[in-house]
Formats: structure tokens, sequence, C-alpha cells
């Protein structure tokens, strides 16, 4: 889902690098202490279940989980994406830098709205229906990722719309898969800890 340094046009690096830098700035407002702990083990979770991807032209294929990390943390996905795109892009050239505000823009803003979608479901309701919401959450975080990505690419010339088109394609299985994995993380925490969204997204904005 990273796009490759280079692919965009220089009016779309820009505005993606200013909503990006807002994105993260909110979302460290939100990052409480009680947060901390589940933002850096959800940067990580997404830090290396990324690496493992398929190039798709001047895009790629591979898992994000960024809906579980919007459901956990709200904005404060934002910063803790942010670090996974960042140590992914200086160690492994995965993504790249000046396109690093894009690429933060595209995972962790859907993160965002998953997160206003469906915290209700999962802090109000019983480990299934959570379940049920996370799953949803889940495969709709990349969906709207892979909209970022296919607009983002649309957006800076005809030549990357068959891309555009083809990764969106290609995310499909994606969405199933994080679907799944979401609502199986969603159902054992809300086993394990009844209480753990409430806790940790805190009051509801």
């Amino acid at each position: 889902m990273h796009i490759v340094d280079g692919a965009l046009a220089a009016p779309v690096v820009i505005g993606g690098a200013v909503l990006a830098v807002g994105g993260v700035a909110r979302g460290l407002r939100d990052l409480t202490l009680e947060k901390i702990p589940a933002a850096g083990m959800l940067s990580a979770s997404f830090f290396v279940a990324s690496l493992i991807h398929v190039p798709i032209g001047p895009s790629s294929v591979h898992l994000i989980l960024n809906g579980l990390a919007g459901l956990v943390l709200g904005w404060a996905a934002f910063p803790a994406l942010f670090v996974g795109l960042l140590l992914q892009a200086v160690f492994f050239g995965f993504g790249g830098l000046t396109v690093l505000g894009v690429n933060t823009l595209n995972i962790a803003l859907p993160a965002v709205i998953v997160h206003y979608l469906c915290r209700r479901g999962l802090a109000r309701g019983t480990p299934r229906i959570a379940a049920l919401w996370a799953g949803m959450g889940g495969a709709l975080a990349i969906a709207l990722t892979a909209l970022g990505v296919g607009l983002a690419l649309a957006l800076s010339g005809e030549a990357f719309l068959p891309a555009a088109r083809l990764v969106f394609l290609a995310h499909i299985p994606v969405m199933a898969v994080e679907g799944l994995l979401t609502a199986a993380a969603v159902y054992l925490a809300a086993q394990v800890k009844p209480d753990l969204f409430a806790t940790v997204q805190g009051p509801q904005r």
C-alpha cells in the first residue's frame, strides 16, 4: 500500500505532507500515557506485517492492520503509524521519505474514520458484537486506504490510472483477511479484558 518515491506529482506530495503533519499533531494530543504501550505494540505490528509485500507498479500489496490501530488508538493512530512508516523508509527504503506524508495520510486517516464509525459497537457490545464491528472496521480501513492510494496516483497523471485500479482490486482479498484478523483480535481482547476499548480510547470526542 506504500507509494514509492518519485511516483507522485509535487502538489499531491505537498498536500499529503501538510495534512499528515496536522494528523500527527492532533494524534500526539491524544497520545496519553495509558495509550503509549498500545501505540508501541500496534506500530510494531504494522511495521512487521507490512514488510511482507508484493510490489504492484508504484505501490504494493500487504497487510496493514490500520483498522485495529484506529479502533484502539483513535487519532493517536497517526503518530503510531507514522513512526512505523518512517522506520521502514529509513532502514528498508520501503515507501520513501518524500512520500512519507501521503503514505501516512492514506494509512492513518482511514484508521481514524473507522474509530469514529465503530467505537460505540466495540465499547457497548458483547464480544461477538464487538468482533463483528471490528471485522467491518478492519475491512473498511483497507478499502479506504486503497481508495486513497488510487486517488493519489490518479491525481498524479493519467498514466497511473491503470495502476490505481489494479491497486484497489488487488486489495480486495486483503480486506477479507484484515477483517478476519481484526475481528479475531478484538474478540480475544474483549474476552480477556472487556473494558479495554473504553479504557484505551478515553473520552469520546
